[in-house]
C-alpha cells in the first residue's frame, strides 16, 4: 500500500475518532450533568465552535497528506496573502456572524429557553448557533436572527428581570364620590393584601376620567413573578369588596 494512502487512512481514523469522542463527551455532558441556561448556552457555542475547527483542521491534514495536495498548497501558500485577503472579504458576514456568537455565549443579553423581543422577532430562543439564532414564535413559526444582529441592536428580555414585579389593577369609581378620600382607602386595602418590599409603599391614582365615572388604578409591588398573578386576583376582589361596602363602586 502506498505510504500517502496509508497517512490518508491514519488522517482520516483520527478525525473520526475525535468527532466520535466529542460526540460521546457532549451526550454524556448533557444527560448526566444539570446546566444552568447561562452555562448551557456558553456550552453549546463553544461546543459547535470547536467541532468546527476541528473538522475544518482534520480534513486539512487528510489532504495535506496526499502529495498531489502539498504540491499545490506550496504554490497556494505563496500567494496565501491575496487569497487570505480575498476569503476575508468574502467572509466578512460569516465571521462578524460567529464572532458576535461566542460574545452572545459569555455576555448573554439572551440564553436558551429565554423569553425574549428582537426588531421583528419575538418568542423563546429555542437555538444559538455559530452564525443564526432562532427563536421560536407562539404560533410555532421559527425567526432565524444573524448573531450580528443581535450583538448590535436592542433585545427585550422578559426571563432576565428583577424579581420584583409590579402588579397594577384598573377599578372604577363613579365621578360623584370624593376621590380624595376613596385614594387612601385603596392604598389601605393593597397594603392588607400585598407583600410588598420595604420601603415601597402601594399607590393609588386616577388614570382615567369618562362621563360617569373615573378609573383608579393601584399599584403594588410583589416579591416574585409566581405571586404577582395571585396578588393581582386577591387585589381586584379586596378592592371591589370595599367600594362596594363604601357604596363607591361604579
Amino acid at each position: 500500500m502506498d505510504e500517502w494512502v496509508v497517512r490518508a487512512i491514519v488522517a482520516g481514523v483520527v478525525l473520526v475518532a475525535t468527532l466520535v469522542v466529542a460526540r460521546v463527551v457532549d451526550r454524556w455532558i448533557e444527560h448526566r450533568l444539570e446546566l444552568t441556561p447561562e452555562v448551557h448556552t456558553r456550552y453549546r457555542v463553544v461546543r459547535r465552535s470547536a467541532v468546527a475547527i476541528v473538522v475544518a483542521v482534520g480534513v486539512l491534514s487528510a489532504l495535506l497528506v496526499i502529495p498531489q495536495v502539498r504540491a499545490v498548497a506550496g504554490s497556494v501558500l505563496a500567494s496565501g496573502a491575496v487569497i487570505a485577503l480575498i476569503l476575508g472579504l468574502a467572509a466578512q458576514t460569516t465571521l462578524s456572524n460567529w464572532v458576535a456568537g461566542i460574545l452572545i455565549a459569555f455576555t448573554q443579553p439572551l440564553r436558551l429557553g429565554d423569553s425574549v423581543a428582537v426588531t421583528n422577532a419575538a418568542g423563546t430562543v429555542e437555538e444559538i448557533g455559530l452564525t443564526y439564532t432562532i427563536i421560536r414564535a407562539g404560533d410555532g413559526a421559527r425567526h432565524f436572527v444573524p448573531n450580528a444582529k443581535l450583538a448590535s441592536d436592542t433585545i427585550r428580555n422578559a426571563t432576565i428581570a428583577s424579581s420584583e414585579h409590579l402588579v397594577a389593577v384598573s377599578v372604577p369609581v363613579p365621578l360623584s364620590a370624593n376621590l380624595d378620600q376613596v385614594l387612601p382607602v385603596l392604598v389601605e386595602e393593597a397594603r392588607r393584601a400585598s407583600d410588598a418590599v420595604p420601603k415601597t409603599e402601594p399607590t393609588a391614582t386616577v388614570s382615567q376620567l369618562e362621563a360617569t365615572r373615573a378609573v383608579v388604578t393601584v399599584e403594588v409591588w410583589t416579591g416574585s413573578a409566581a405571586r404577582a398573578d395571585e396578588l393581582a386576583s386577591v387585589l381586584r376582589l379586596r378592592l371591589c369588596d370595599r367600594l362596594r361596602k363604601d357604596g363607591l363602586y361604579a
